[in-house]
């Protein structure tokens, strides 16, 4: 196995406590992930009981499967957030499909588009809390205050070809969020929705 492919030791680490069944490590493995987890699952649902709950399932499903994770297809961190992204798409598919049985409106057209966009924006959002420090800070710069790359270095203190190139690379990598081999499914670990 090259060096590259070794999972961190955390990942490997807190499995093994997982697999042991040392509670500690559930808690600190929620402490790590929670926010990551409840907000992925806001983000598809829009609904904050709904997020609640996906996160209560998250955390019991690794708990009670933690044999599931393989590091070798990629980091922990990952993992959840495609079990998070899953188990909401499937709770949305669910209580949208209800909901057009009972109203007897909307086709399962629209509920596919809407569950597709749903999934795009959470790996979007997925996509940019990964980033390095540097390329988020260069974004939210360009995106959230309106501004251009000159000005986004002179704030950050770093050249023009500087500020273009982490613009640049943090497009590239938003634009990830429309690609995969599974529409929506966070990067790094595959998977089906």
């Amino acid at each position: 196995m090259a060096k590259k492919d070794v999972p961190p030791r955390w990942d490997r680490k807190m499995q093994q406590r997982l697999a042991r069944g040392e509670a500690a490590a559930l808690g600190e493995l929620y402490d790590r992930f929670a926010s990551l987890v409840h907000g992925l699952a806001h983000r598809v649902l829009g609904d904050e009981r709904a997020a609640d709950g996906i996160t209560r399932e998250v955390f019991v499903h690794v708990w009670e499967h933690p044999d599931t994770y393989d590091p070798k297809q990629g980091p922990l961190r990952t993992w959840v957030a495609t079990l998070t992204h899953r188990l909401a798409v499937q709770r949305l598919r669910a209580t949208e499909t209800a909901a057009l049985a009972r109203e007897g409106s909307g086709t399962p057209e629209e509920l596919e588009h809407k569950v597709r966009r749903a999934s795009v924006a959470a790996r979007a959002d997925y996509i940019v809390q990964s980033m390095p420090v540097p390329l988020r800070s260069a974004l939210e710069r360009a995106y959230f205050q309106r501004r251009d790359y000159r000005q986004t270095a002179t704030d950050l203190g770093i050249t023009e070809d500087e500020a273009r190139r982490r613009l640049r690379l943090g497009l590239q990598l938003l634009s990830t969020a429309h690609e995969s081999e599974a529409p929506g499914t966070p990067p790094g670990y595959g998977g089906a929705v």
